[in-house]
């Protein structure tokens, strides 16, 4: 028996035993194609020779100096490093451990900002519904995931909540993408005039929406809609690309693609590609200036905050994919993984949407495709899915609830920087096969 409280107790998990490029072998000896990169995590694949020797050499000089006594050399070029990168007017990193911790620290020196300027009446967040920030309770209370947030509500700060921008279930049929991503934008200031702007902080949004609506972009302008909303009454932009960034979507950051910069920006999962835990806040220039002329404090901080063996990793994932130009690769197989996502599930009776960009791609399940009715959640058909794949195989990210937050299934796709059109295309046919099997224990295709 394990003492490993696991995320399903008395589930038995297979036991990973040793990864190569896009592969992970498990004890029994068979090789899986790691399609979604973990959670999107694995973005140069696993065992990278130039990052374990990176690794090793940083373990021999320094693995560990608390950032209230020191600094590190490996911290401060990596912060150079991302921020001769970031969105216009970055200006300061904080390096923290988790995607979650990102959040938690972006909605704080939103908070502190305003403080810090005197804005004392502004605490409220809006973000939107059907969105996922964060596990820790902070996170949680911004987030628009529901089911995760109902054993804690009571516990959770008040969150505000608007519609995603989710165009396959959210577009009226008499709206152009354009109308309809600009009619969701303006509830963002619906929003704020209800609450009163005085009382608002930040709005929070992925910027290619995740884990919730398997790789959800956003209707053209919406973002810029949202930039000038939150510039109208003096509300900072909280851009989530912890999961959509540093590279996943074909440019390292995403809201390159929509151009709009953020005030504070969460990125995590690929600035360390799964080698070491490491996310990061990055800071705005106006933000990090108002702290310096203020109290010059940022009063939050955790144990492992600028780890110098995180940083050292996260600074060799970072080199490998620009020497290697990595991102060249992504737009390339990520337009081959579009099309033959579409050649395999076009047609397909139970597949309602196919949507992404580079290599984040979401596939989404539904009963009837016409009416685009989901399957009745009590048959878990994303996690038979997720099965029937990992019997061929193949790891991919599955997911309920995308429809409503209760119904609906999809699978994501995110697959290494690195892989090639051999493997694209070996991913969709096992997730073909996949998606088949499982729907073949639920009902006839």
């Amino acid at each position: 028996m394990s003492h490993v409280l696991h995320r399903m107790l008395g589930k038995t998990y297979p036991v990973a035993e040793g990864g190569a490029g896009v592969m992970l072998r498990d004890r029994d000896g068979r090789d899986h194609i790691d399609a979604s990169g973990g959670a999107a995590v694995s973005c140069i694949g696993h065992g990278h020779p130039d990052v374990l020797a990176a690794m090793h050499a940083q373990i021999d000089k320094l693995a560990y100096a608390h950032t209230s006594f020191f600094t590190s050399d490996v911290a401060e070029e990596l912060a150079d490093h991302l921020i001769a990168r970031a969105p216009a007017g970055m200006d300061s990193v904080y390096f923290c451990s988790s995607g979650s911790e990102a959040i938690e620290a972006c909605l704080k020196m939103a908070r502190h900002y305003f403080v810090e300027t005197g804005e004392l009446k502004r605490v409220n967040f809006i973000s939107r519904r059907q969105s996922y920030h964060g596990i820790t309770l902070g996170a949680l209370a911004v987030g628009g995931r529901m089911k995760d947030r109902a054993a804690f509500a009571e516990m959770l700060m008040t969150g505000h909540h608007i519609s995603p921008c989710f165009d396959y279930r959210g577009r009226r049929p008499d709206e152009t993408a354009e109308q309809y991503g600009l009619r969701v934008a303006d509830e963002l200031e619906a929003k704020i005039l209800e609450l009163g702007p005085e009382t608002v902080c930040a709005f929070v949004a992925e910027t290619v929406v995740g884990a919730t609506l398997g790789a959800a972009t956003a209707a053209p302008g919406y973002f810029k809609r949202v930039r000038e909303i939150c510039d109208r009454y003096g509300l900072l932009l909280i851009l989530d690309e912890v999961m959509c960034g540093m590279g996943r979507t074909g440019t390292l950051h995403a809201c390159e693609q929509e151009g709009v910069a953020p005030d504070l920006m969460a990125i995590a999962k690929g600035l360390g590609g799964g080698y070491a835990p490491i996310g990061a806040m990055l800071v705005s220039k106006r933000i990090a200036e108002a702290v310096r002329r203020g109290s010059g404090l940022f009063p939050h901080s955790q144990t492992y905050v600028g780890h110098p063996l995180a940083c050292a990793t996260a600074l060799a994932v970072q080199k490998v994919i620009e020497r290697d130009d990595l991102l060249a690769n992504v737009r390339r197989q990520g337009a081959r993984l579009e099309q033959r996502l579409r050649e395999r599930f076009g047609n397909h009776h139970h597949v309602g949407d196919i949507r992404g960009r580079g290599h984040f791609w979401g596939v989404e399940i539904v009963a009837d495709r016409a009416s685009k009715t989901p399957f009745d959640p009590v048959l878990k058909l994303n996690a038979r899915i997720k099965e029937a794949a990992m019997e061929r195989g193949l790891m991919i990210y599955p997911m309920g609830g995308t429809a409503d937050g209760t119904a609906g299934d999809h699978v994501l796709l995110a697959p290494p920087f690195i892989i090639d059109a051999a493997t694209v295309d070996t991913i969709v046919e096992r997730l073909g096969d996949a998606v088949d099997a499982a729907l073949g224990t639920v009902q006839p295709i």
